[in-house]
């Protein structure tokens, strides 16, 4: 269901308590979303940003300041609002560990590089008030290859994997605050969590919900590509059906892919691509098996939206996904040389 202009409302940049839609609101939106993406405006609202996360260590605070200075190149109030650091605290942590804009180390040149996102500043650019408070335990920064000469700013997308889970019970899990799980109707919170990190710069996340369904994702940086892997295992005493996910690839941080249309996308299942403004730069993502792809234009973001197999109790289903950037003016033969590659098989 395509989303309107009215869609774009102002977002402001500290953290407030999660707001709280009435109950008839999202009642009706729960019934939408049974049978739509989840794209749809409500009226205009102040909407939060992040809630805060303060670190617990010295080298995770050390570890995030990297990210949010070297990599996102944020500002202080997006680090303070995702971190929860007072001033003082910030300028003494960066002072302490000598992290500034002008002394980033290079970016890995052997393959493409991934980070958590951190937080602190929205994903998307527009339908704000349908991502509130967006989690960024399955957000990945992805770099471009793109990245300008004089290190003004990053060149990345957000990849939301996954942005939310259906099934027969229901919607099953959402990655921010927008219309009801099977969780908030019951007023179970689900803990926060964070990516654990490889050697290999391979980012791993597991969730086990309260009633034994267990997903998991693998987000793997090549040379060339990154390679992502969902899984889902069924721990309840009951089949489960209706297996939808939808993963979100949002372009707020790419320039040139910013524009908010969908006049720049193509979208030949399973792949749903990009192109920026020159119209030889390309972003593409897709998931086996697939179940949709499509486009919001306000947010600006891609989808290409798949679907596990049924599930028995007991069992753990599988889907695999891909994201490339491609530059040239045949896009057509490059989706067919990336599915030639049989990406979807095992490795």
């Amino acid at each position: 269901m395509p989303c309107s202009p009215a869609a774009l409302h102002n977002v402001r940049r500290v953290w407030r308590p999660p707001f709280r839609r009435p109950a008839a609101v999202l009642v009706a939106f729960a019934s939408l979303c049974a049978v739509q993406p989840l794209c749809v405006s409500a009226q205009a609202e102040d909407v939060t940003v992040t809630t805060p996360r303060r670190p617990q260590s010295d080298a995770e605070l050390r570890s995030w300041l990297e990210s949010f200075v070297w990599r996102h190149r944020f500002g202080r109030d997006e680090i303070q609002a995702a971190l929860g650091l007072g001033d003082e605290e910030l300028t003494e942590a960066l002072a302490r560990f000598d992290i500034r804009p002008d002394n980033a180390p290079p970016l890995p040149a052997d393959r493409v590089y991934v980070l958590p996102y951190p937080g602190g500043r929205h994903p998307r650019i527009g339908f704000l008030d349908g991502a509130i408070d967006p989690q960024r335990e399955t957000k990945v920064s992805i770099f471009t290859p793109w990245q300008p000469a004089d290190h003004s700013r990053a060149d990345y997308v957000v990849a939301d994997v996954p942005e939310a889970i259906w099934s027969n019970l229901g919607l099953t899990y959402l990655a921010h605050t927008h219309v009801p799980t099977i969780w908030t109707q019951q007023n179970v919170p689900l803990e926060p969590l964070e990516w654990s990190r490889g050697d290999d710069g391979a980012l791993e996340l597991k969730r086990r919900l309260p009633n034994g369904i267990e997903f998991g994702t693998v987000v793997t940086p090549k040379s060339d590509h990154v390679a992502m892997e969902m899984t889902l295992t069924n721990g309840t005493d009951r089949a489960l059906s209706d297996l939808r996910v939808q993963n979100c690839v949002m372009l707020r941080g790419a320039q040139g892919f910013d524009q908010q249309t969908n006049d720049n996308k193509r979208f030949v299942a399973p792949y749903a691509a990009a192109r920026d403004a020159s119209g030889r730069r390309w972003i593409i993502s897709a998931w086996k098996p697939n179940h949709r792809t499509w486009g919001n234009a306000p947010c600006p973001c891609l989808h290409s939206d798949p679907l596990f197999p049924d599930c028995a109790p007991g069992e753990t289903q599988r889907l695999r996904g891909w994201l490339s950037f491609y530059e040239g003016d045949d896009l057509d033969a490059e989706l067919a040389r990336i599915e030639s590659l049989q990406w979807e098989q095992p490795e």
